[in-house]
C-alpha cells in the first residue's frame, strides 16, 4: 500500500509567511492532484509552542539562520513560525484536505526541534506517524511539500530507516537552499531513497 505524506503546507512556510519557502504555493496544485493517486494521505503540520528554543527570538543578541548547538543538537536558528493556534500555524486555504486521513503535528517541545514528521531531531520521541502508517498496511510512501530540503528530506530519510520504500516527490516539494537540498537528495538516493 502506498502513501502520500504531505509536509507542512501551512501559511508560514509559503510566500508572505514568517519562514516563507520561494514559490511554495507553485505546487499546491500538483499537491492536490496527486492525492487521488495514493492508498492513503497524511499531513504534517509545524505546531511550536511560543518561545521554542529553535527561534532566534529565544535567544538575546542572535540573529535569523544563525547556527547554535541546543542540547547537543546542531540548530539553525529560525524566526517564529507556526506557533500554535496563529493563522500562520494553518493549512493554507487552497491546500485540499478531504483525502487526508490523519495529521501529524510536530515542533511541539519547546526545547527540540522536529523537521521530520516521525521523530524530533535527537529521535528522543515519535510522532506516531511511523505506527500509524504500518498498521494501515503502508509500506511505500511518498513525501511532497515545504521545505524540500528540511523537512520533506528529513522525513523521507526516516522513513527509510523505518523499512518503508520512500520517494522525494520533486515537482511537488520546493526547498530552502538549492545548494543543500541537492546534496541532501545525493544522500537520500545513497541510502536507497528515490527522487520522482
Amino acid at each position: 500500500m502506498k502513501a502520500l505524506i504531505i509536509i507542512d503546507i501551512q501559511y508560514d512556510f509559503l510566500p508572505g509567511g514568517a519562514l516563507a519557502v520561494n514559490h511554495g504555493d507553485e505546487i499546491l496544485h500538483t499537491i492536490n492532484e496527486l492525492q487521488t493517486q495514493y492508498d492513503l494521505v497524511v499531513a504534517t503540520q509545524d505546531w511550536h509552542p511560543r518561545g521554542h528554543k529553535s527561534f532566534y527570538t529565544s535567544h538575546p543578541g542572535k540573529e535569523p539562520f544563525e547556527e547554535i548547538m541546543l542540547n547537543g543538537l546542531d540548530q539553525v536558528l529560525w524566526p517564529e513560525h507556526c506557533i500554535q493556534g496563529t493563522k500562520g500555524a494553518e493549512f493554507v486555504s487552497g491546500l485540499s484536505t478531504n483525502a487526508i486521513e490523519a495529521i501529524f503535528r510536530k515542533g511541539m517541545d519547546k526545547e527540540i526541534d522536529s523537521y521530520s514528521g516521525f521523530f524530533d531531531n535527537g529521535r528522543k520521541k515519535s510522532t506516531g506517524m511511523g505506527d500509524y502508517l504500518k498498521g494501515r498496511g503502508v509500506t511505500e510512501v511518498a513525501v511532497c511539500g515545504v521545505a524540500a530540503d528540511y523537512c520533506v528530506y528529513y522525513t523521507a530519510n526516516d522513513a527509510l530507516d523505518l523499512g518503508f520504500k520512500s520517494s522525494i516527490i520533486a515537482g511537488a516539494s520546493k526547498p530552502i537552499d538549492l545548494e543543500r537540498y541537492d546534496r541532501v537528495k545525493k544522500y537520500f538516493i545513497s541510502k536507497g531513497g528515490t527522487i520522482i
